[in-house]
């Protein structure tokens, strides 16, 4: 046997325990065996193809085939269950599948989140080696774990989604509900905040050391934007996005951020801008001009500085907690001159 012929033979050996093990995490996972085509869940729920390619699409899957065997009891129950939803009436069919995209989008960024922070849990345990990730040796160690998860895990994922609707539902109430059509458009404040200097920090660390420092910077950033009332929209690396009610809860997080991160020497200093207008909400995420100039202001801002807009100067203006300072008329791309205004906590008085 030539030298070639092992490496085959070696890359078999490993590759089918692999795919069993694969298999049985899926049956796990899955409440069942894959045993249908898609073919076969349209004849059974009754429905064109077509629908089931959408529904499979929304979630955010790629197309598997028609005659691939792919999917369990509970995509066919999953796939009857939204058919019954729009056949009594409660859905149609463009809420549907506009519910399930969102399910699908969200869901994918925290099922990679987790089994991210799982295996770094287990390579921290010396249960797996940090080389090998999710080999075929390691496959099995990392399926125990999660089948143990599962039940506490699921049960979590339920409450907190619950606990999430119930607090959009207070907001929206808040300030006269959300729009029928899906988007809506209300009075917010809008806040960007970056890392400074991080293209230049990132080739310099190391890939583990910048993944801390990124999972730190989002984890603390999150907890400030929650403890003042906002809503944290979207972190991308060495920037969030947060949006809050008031001009008032938006400045004490821009206060805060720059506080608290102050206090770790391995987070570089930010830029935060403030702009208060009409936001429009979409799937969880925000646009429109009030955004546009919030980010503007974010690339204006000094390094360890926050800049607002005239909107936002305006509402806190007499809250004696900051001190507005102004600055000169900047030309700003796409809003002309805009004067900006430095945004600082109040100096308490000397005792």
């Amino acid at each position: 046997m030539t030298s070639d012929d092992a490496q085959v033979d070696g890359a078999g050996a490993g590759t089918e325990p692999k795919k069993e093990t694969l298999a049985q995490i899926q049956e796990m996972l899955l409440g069942g065996p894959m045993k249908f085509t898609r073919e076969e869940v349209a004849r059974d729920a009754g429905v064109p193809l077509e629908s089931v390619r959408v529904l499979w699409r929304s979630m955010g899957y790629a197309d598997v085939g028609d005659e691939s065997v792919a999917f369990t009891d509970e995509d066919v129950n999953a796939l009857h269950r939204m058919l019954n939803l729009i056949q009594v009436g409660q859905l149609d069919s463009d809420t549907a599948t506009d519910l399930v995209r969102g399910l699908g989008q969200t869901t994918a960024r925290l099922a990679d989140w987790q089994i991210n922070s799982l295996a770094g849990l287990l390579e921290r345990s010396g249960m797996i080696e940090p080389a090998d990730g999710l080999a075929a040796s390691t496959l099995e160690v990392f399926a125990d774990e999660v089948e143990k998860l599962m039940p506490d895990l699921e049960a979590l994922l339920v409450y907190v989604w619950r606990r999430a609707i119930a607090t959009a539902v207070t907001r929206a109430a808040a300030v006269g509900g959300a729009s029928p059509s899906g988007s809506e458009s209300r009075l917010l404040t809008v806040g960007f905040a970056d890392m400074v200097g991080y293209t230049r920090l990132s080739r310099r660390l190391p890939e583990e050391e910048l993944a801390r420092l990124v999972q730190g910077f989002e984890a603390v950033s999150a907890d400030i934007v929650a403890a003042a009332d906002g809503r944290l929209v979207k972190s991308v690396g060495d920037e969030v996005l947060f949006v809050a009610s008031t001009a008032e809860q938006a400045a004490e997080i821009a206060v805060d951020l720059h506080a608290i991160h102050a206090e770790d020497d391995s987070v570089p200093e930010m830029r935060i801008g403030l702009a208060t207008g009409q936001v429009v909400s979409r799937m969880g995420d925000v646009f429109g001009t009030t955004v546009n100039l919030a980010s503007r202001l974010t690339a204006l801002a000094k390094p360890g500085s926050t800049l607002i807009d005239a909107e936002t100067k305006g509402l806190l203006e007499a809250d004696v907690r900051y001190t507005l300072r102004s600055q000169r008329g900047r030309p700003v791309r796409g809003f002309g001159v805009v004067r900006p205004f430095v945004l600082t906590r109040a100096t308490p008085p000397v005792a």
